[in-house]
């Protein structure tokens, strides 16, 4: 069983010697991805399910083009 590539953290950050990872940057990726299909007229509210795997689609191909597998 193969673990999806989440690209590690988006934006890590280190305040009092406290490891903080946020999201990933898959996540990060999908979220930015989402935004931009929902700002298409056409998009409803109707089929949340289909644009956020649709998101994650995306995402994956961001990662992989920067060098990752998801």
């Amino acid at each position: 069983m193969s673990a999806t590539n989440d690209g590690g953290p988006a934006f890590p950050s280190n305040d009092d010697g406290i490891q903080n990872d946020g999201m990933t940057l898959r996540d990060w990726f999908a979220g930015q991805a989402l935004a931009g299909l929902l700002s298409e007229p056409k998009a409803t509210a109707e089929t949340p399910d289909r644009y956020a795997k649709a998101a994650y689609i995306f995402a994956d191909a961001m990662l992989k083009a920067r060098g990752g597998t998801p």
